[in-house]
């Protein structure tokens, strides 16, 4: 990878989904996200990704939502926070580094 190192995101979302503008934008911001990274919930992203993704990613999140009705949340952890997360409740087993499944 050129030397360039990962960066470990957490992304959440809410995208106003009343009408049929915002349930297109939620499934797109949806997509957009399991294109970076892996959904371990609903609206919930572990991302892992090249500095020069995070900037692809970003810019196509910004260019899906409404700023006005739809919100994003990027937490920048430390590098390889997500090899060590805390899991309760039914198990789904996740490589946050492994290969996407599309």
């Amino acid at each position: 990878m050129d030397g360039e190192l990962n960066v470990d995101l957490l992304v959440t979302y809410d995208v106003e989904t009343v009408t049929p503008q915002g349930q297109r934008r939620l499934r797109k911001v949806a997509k957009i996200c399991e294109a970076y990274g892996h959904r371990v919930q609903k609206s919930v992203f572990e991302v892992v990704c090249r500095d020069t993704d995070k900037v692809r990613f970003v810019a196509a999140l910004q260019d899906a939502i409404d700023p006005t009705q739809d919100s994003i949340r990027i937490y920048h952890l430390p590098a390889h926070a997500l090899d060590d997360v805390e899991h309760l409740g039914k198990p789904r087993p996740i490589d946050p580094r492994g290969a996407l499944v599309i």
